[in-house]
């Protein structure tokens, strides 16, 4: 093997070296360090101290060759790892589902807060990998935790990453845009991140996400972009127990029709919330009947 990989820190700068012409070096450096991380189960502060000891054997480069094969494609490095960390839970991923965001952490940091001590029913629409369900079921382990999803795989997966951080959760299988929603309990908590990108904006987006991530969690239609919102507010006039609050995250240029859409189905409360990078990315409301 022409490359040789002798400490840590020559995997390490190997591996940043190998991306720097998808990402940046910033961007580099990090998928480094997780993946390293990875490679040799132990955190980062752990390896900073071993970075500059010798290596033995040749296991490491081989593993290195191989996760760098995968990461050149630009398969984002939670695929390729199999996992994240969502809220201090850890998340399994795969490609049948999408890779729990920051500002989904944000919405899950939001309606824990607000929320601490509940013992409420909570209904998670369109849970994927199960991110949000997980962290509200470990955070808040009074409240009865039920995950909508439309894909069989998708529950598999959110279902595995309940049991790996011991949560109680419902899974349903159930289609949102269908109405039916035979056997959903009363809640008085709904959350939901569904797909809100519209077609139209895949051109803003970087290829290691259309490539990769499932496009049906991500897109909807240019003429109708809050299609799930309003399945998830039909649903709440049955499902919702009065004095119930739903909180979503959103398209960031949907902030003002959101408000009039919560408002329209009776929400009282409503609060168009900014993300950390101040953009409108999170709708709360308060439901009065």
């Amino acid at each position: 093997m022409a490359v040789k990989l002798q400490t840590i820190k020559d995997i390490r700068n190997y591996i940043a070296g190998e991306l720097l012409g998808l990402y940046s070096r910033r961007e580099s450096l990090a998928i480094a360090g997780l993946v390293t991380e990875k490679i040799f189960r132990t955190g980062r502060m752990a390896l900073m101290l071993r970075e500059n000891e010798p290596l033995s054997g040749s296991s490491y480069q081989k593993r290195v060759m191989s996760y760098c094969r995968r990461l050149t494609t630009g398969e984002p490095v939670q695929y390729v790892l199999g996992e994240t960390v969502f809220y201090n839970c850890r998340i399994r991923v795969n490609r049948n589902v999408l890779i729990p965001r920051p500002e989904t952490e944000e919405l899950a940091d939001i309606v824990i807060k607000e929320n601490r001590g509940t013992e409420a029913g909570i209904i998670d629409f369109g849970t994927g990998s199960g991110c949000l369900a997980v962290a509200l079921a470990v955070s808040l382990p009074g409240a009865k935790v039920t995950a909508v999803d439309i894909s069989k795989n998708a529950i598999k997966v959110a279902a595995r990453n309940a049991s790996l951080n011991n949560a109680e959760v419902e899974f349903m299988h159930a289609d949102i845009l269908s109405y039916v929603m035979l056997g959903l309990p009363v809640a008085g908590i709904f959350i939901s991140n569904p797909p809100y990108v519209r077609e139209s904006e895949k051109k803003l987006m970087r290829s290691n996400v259309l490539d990769f991530e499932p496009g049906k969690a991500l897109f909807v239609p240019d003429n109708d972009p809050l299609r799930f919102y309003r399945a998830i507010l039909n649903i709440s006039v049955e499902k919702l127990n009065p004095g119930g609050l739903i909180y979503f995250e959103i398209n960031e240029a949907m902030g003002d029709t959101m408000h009039d859409l919560l408002e329209k189905f009776g929400f009282s409360e409503i609060r168009i919330i900014k993300d950390i990078n101040g953009k409108d990315r999170f709708a709360a409301g308060r439901k009065t009947t």
